[in-house]
């Protein structure tokens, strides 16, 4: 049998006040100072770029369905089984490619946050 841990007496939230706990990162922020501008700029550049390469799969892949069946209109005509390739395309293969994108997406945002909380918490004053 294992020893039992000591025991610890809490009474309550610590005194500190909440300006005085946070990252030197953060006040930076907050304060709208030039490094946490910099700080917010990094970050939205991030989102931002991550949120144009997911775009720009869902318009390479989604988006140019369309002329793919202009460019080849025989196309339209293909059947796999009683379904045509328009409708497993559109109908069916759109939706999980959607949800795959989505779920990357989020991922990688809130990898890029954790990221930008780690920068932000090690910076000092």
């Amino acid at each position: 049998m294992s020893e039992p841990s000591a025991r610890v007496r809490v009474t309550g939230p610590p005194r500190r006040r909440a300006q005085d706990v946070r990252a030197a990162g953060t006040r930076e922020i907050d304060a709208e100072t030039a490094l946490g501008e910099v700080f917010m700029r990094s970050l939205l550049r991030e989102q931002l770029s991550l949120a144009l390469r997911v775009l720009a799969a869902l318009a390479l892949t989604v988006g140019l369905l369309p002329l793919l069946f202009h460019v080849f209109p025989g196309l339209g005509d293909v059947r796999v089984g009683p379904v045509p390739v328009a409708w497993l395309l559109l109908g069916v293969l759109t939706y999980p490619w959607l949800v795959l994108l989505g779920w990357i997406y989020v991922r990688r945002a809130e990898h890029n946050e954790r990221d930008f909380a780690d920068l932000v918490g090690s910076v000092d004053e």
